[in-house]
């Protein structure tokens, strides 16, 4: 998810490392924060993956600056990025979801439909995993259990319902 976060970032102009990590921050911290130990690995993959480019320059303080920016074959690679599937994991699920949606300004009408119809169908397949545990009532569950089984079937709701407002609003810009 890291990738994905960079070269969303990158891909609005060039960003030193700091830049990156704030910028990341700013639009993505409610979801998560990579520390710069996470950055730095996952800057040099990309840049070795021809994903972005460095330019260096001097500073007026005599400090050398490293500056990113994505390439060509980098934002063939946040498309792809957005567009691949999440893992199976529900307590990554939600966050990782709004992040992708977050970056689907990128893609086109079919890539959008797609995008959409994948998230929206795993938030389905969570939110009907969870009600069956809640309603399961050979399954001992206590007060505290039950009130979060029903908080996530409210998040999965949520989350499915945001969904449909983007594939109505992808339908009317087509």
């Amino acid at each position: 998810m890291i990738e994905l976060l960079i070269l969303y970032i990158v891909s609005k102009r060039e960003f030193t490392m700091y830049a990156i990590q704030k910028g990341i921050e700013s639009e993505f911290g409610v979801y998560t924060r990579p520390s710069f130990g996470a950055l730095k690995p996952a800057l040099r993959r990309l840049e070795f993956n021809d994903f972005i480019t460095t330019r260096k320059m001097m500073s007026d303080g005599g400090k050398l600056s490293v500056y990113y920016s994505i390439t060509k074959k980098g934002m063939q690679e946040l498309k792809k990025l957005v567009l691949e599937p999440l893992s199976d994991n529900p307590i990554q699920f939600v966050s990782n979801a709004k992040i992708k949606l977050s970056c689907a300004e990128f893609l086109d009408y079919a890539e959008k439909k797609q995008l959409f119809f994948d998230l929206k169908s795993q938030a389905l397949s969570f939110k009907l995993c969870a009600e069956n545990i809640l309603n399961d009532e050979y399954t001992n569950k206590n007060f505290y259990q039950k009130i979060l089984l029903d908080n996530s079937v409210c998040e999965y709701s949520n989350l499915v319902t945001i969904i449909e407002g983007f594939e109505k609003d992808n339908e009317r810009n087509c």
